[in-house]
């Protein structure tokens, strides 16, 4: 029993970090950027963001290598951004402000604001970018080469997280863990499969006849899941879709509180490790390969420590059998651990993450099974969710009333 343990904790360490050090080699940075790429309209969803619209704003008008428009829609907010984005507008004319329609019935805000971006753009590229990212000169050139390289309908990118706060740098560096040690790209690559979607919903970059072709964040209106659903919709359309490492090339600040990292990893949770079809095989699978080979090493060489004075003491020695299975088991659950860890150390060298949340890895697990059962069990209860000062139901978008004016 306790070998059949050991090895199936060494299976579960082993097979995430196999496939987290194959995708390293495939998940690269867009290539140097091509001449002569169309123009691009970058489009950006904006509600209560007055805090950073201008640095947004001002990192794409840095752009090179590309011809573009910077388009941002003014989503109801009520903290002048609209006014920050109107003087920018008058300092540099490839600035444009849009006013977001009132919120339809049935629709989730960024995605009602960003299927309205889609209808203004003036070019053939479509560019998605959160307010909260921040873009180098040569990122959109460079994800535009990369859409034409790789004949895909949609390419996604990720950007560097910056980190401050404790349940920050605990928790959204598992980002990459989740991405590369379950996501084969070499399979994504290979098939149009919408089994293998896989986004980020802080950069999205698109040709315009195939996003509207695909239906576009029409067709995804009810979610709050764009970054998984979104390519899975241009999959189901017959597209491509790939994804690249902007970690030099882009960065941003998700969130900035506590609170704010809980809710916002919950909020769209249960579309997707939190699915009611996943969250049991991955909460296994995390428990037996990331969390519980530490604790298991350290009781059982506690125990072997404890039963090695038995012979000189009790006069009672232990049959080979015992100690083999003993000796056996702990050798496995040796070897686990660092398998957990493996992913973790190379995903902060290589994504420039935070050291500390490599440290405390398997608490880190712990935390994030905790955010998803926590948002599963909301959904089963009916719980609402609340996003930018708008009220949700349950895990599907359906908007309600704003409760903040």
């Amino acid at each position: 029993m306790i070998l059949a343990f050991s090895l199936l904790c060494l299976l579960c360490s082993l097979l995430p970090a196999a496939l987290f050090v194959a995708n390293l080699k495939l998940y690269r940075e867009p290539p140097v950027a091509a001449s002569g790429l169309p123009a691009v309209s970058v489009l950006i969803p904006a509600r209560n963001e007055a805090a950073g619209i201008a640095d947004a704003v001002r990192a794409i008008l840095a752009t090179r290598g590309v011809a573009f428009e910077v388009v941002v829609m003014d989503d109801g907010s009520t903290d002048g951004t609209g006014e920050i984005v109107r003087a920018l507008a008058v300092e540099d004319a490839r600035v444009r402000l849009e006013q977001a329609p009132p919120l339809a019935a049935g629709w989730n805000g960024k995605q009602h604001a960003c299927w309205a971006l889609a209808q203004t753009a003036r070019n053939p590229l479509l560019c998605f970018v959160d307010a909260d990212v921040r873009l180098a000169p040569d990122c959109i050139a460079r994800m535009a080469t990369f859409l034409e390289a790789t004949d895909s309908g949609l390419v996604s990118g990720f950007p560097r997280q910056v980190t401050v706060t404790f349940l920050e740098w605990m928790l959204l560096p598992l980002i990459h863990f989740v991405l590369l040690g379950f996501l084969p790209m070499a399979r994504m690559r290979a098939t149009r499969d919408p089994a293998f979607a896989a986004g980020c919903g802080q950069f999205f970059l698109a040709r315009a006849d195939d996003y509207f072709a695909a239906g576009g964040h029409r067709g995804i209106k009810l979610t709050m899941h764009d970054g998984l659903l979104l390519p899975k919709r241009f999959r189901e359309a017959g597209f491509r879709t790939d994804l690249a490492d902007l970690t030099e090339l882009a960065s941003c600040r998700m969130y900035s509180s506590a609170g704010q990292v809980w809710s916002g990893l919950a909020k769209n949770a249960t579309e997707g490790l939190a699915s009611p079809q996943r969250i049991v095989p991955v909460t296994v699978l995390l428990l037996l390969g990331q969390v519980l080979p530490s604790l298991a090493v350290l009781w059982f060489l506690t125990s072997l420590v404890r039963m090695l004075p038995l012979p000189l003491h009790h006069g009672f020695v232990l049959g080979v059998s015992s100690w083999s299975a003993l000796l056996g088991a702990v050798l496995l659950l040796v070897s686990a651990p660092p398998l957990a860890f493996i992913s973790r150390i190379l995903g902060a060298w290589r994504f420039r993450q935070d050291w500390r949340g490599v440290a405390l890895h398997p608490f880190g697990i712990v935390l994030l099974l905790s955010v998803q059962w926590y948002a599963l069990i909301r959904k089963l209860r009916g719980g609402k969710i609340s996003w930018r000062d708008r009220a949700y139901e349950g895990e599907k978008g359906i908007s309600l009333p704003t409760v903040t004016p």
